[in-house]
């Protein structure tokens, strides 16, 4: 019989899917080493490899964090996970912070939407939303929305260009398409589409920031939640904002 087949606990599924999420944005080689890495230290102590010891390793890189770090990263997650949710543009799957120093969300896009201008630019709220959650929660924001070709800040401009010079709902030469590598170079020196690309993402931002204004108190619940436990189910994120407590109007 395998080692693997003597780890129980009372409630094996929920053991299985905390695992799961702990170690979402992980690659299976990465999961791999760590199992192997762990299965070598309980054969050291002479003892079987249990759920809490994969557990530990995975949250090992989280409790690295200091808990200045962890409350933004999770303020950042959840302000992304709340948009995807009230704009319908994605079903949130896992938030995470803390996996590899890093946070995320996973999400499953909405295939039954009509992508139009509109559903353009909710997608691009959601992008900016993290870093516009920071800005709300802490009055500003740290590098990590930006600096590298998938960033928050990078994929929402790449959006932006793309409205005004590949999908056709530029206001400007609407029916002029224009190369991703073309378009992106652009923007260094047509100041005019860079102009246009910056207003877009402005009402992009100002779009998010109406939507996390309106959720405060769900975001600040659902980011304690998330710096507590470092990683969430969408149902979960979904469960709490329904019992969020709505501001007055």
């Amino acid at each position: 019989m395998s080692e693997a087949s003597y780890m129980t606990t009372p409630n094996q599924n929920a053991d299985l899917q905390r695992l799961a999420l702990l170690a979402s944005g992980s690659t299976g080689a990465d999961i791999e080493r760590l199992v192997r890495d762990v299965r070598r230290q309980t054969r050291r102590q002479q003892r079987l490899l249990t759920w809490s010891d994969l557990e530990q390793a995975l949250l090992a890189d989280q409790l690295k964090l200091s808990d200045e770090v962890r409350w933004r990263n999770a303020i950042h997650e959840v302000g992304h996970a709340i948009a995807f949710c009230d704009t319908g543009i994605a079903e949130v799957m896992t938030v995470s912070i803390g996996i590899g120093g890093m946070g995320q969300v996973v999400s499953r896009q909405h295939r039954h939407l009509v992508q139009n201008q509109d559903w353009l630019m909710r997608s691009i709220a959601c992008m900016l939303a993290g870093r516009t959650a920071e800005l709300l929660v802490f009055g500003d924001t740290v590098a990590g929305a930006g600096g590298y070709e998938d960033s928050d800040l990078a994929r929402a401009t790449d959006h932006a260009v793309a409205a005004e010079t590949r999908l056709g709902f530029s206001d400007h030469q609407p029916l002029l398409y224009r190369s991703v590598a073309s378009s992106i170079n652009e923007l260094s020196f047509d100041r005019n589409l860079a102009e246009r690309v910056n207003a877009r993402l402005v009402i992009a931002e100002a779009m998010a920031r109406g939507l996390l204004e309106s959720r405060r108190e769900a975001l600040i619940t659902i980011a304690e939640r998330l710096k507590e436990v470092g990683a969430m189910t969408g149902e979960e994120v979904r469960a709490l904002l329904r019992t969020s407590i709505e501001p007055e109007t």
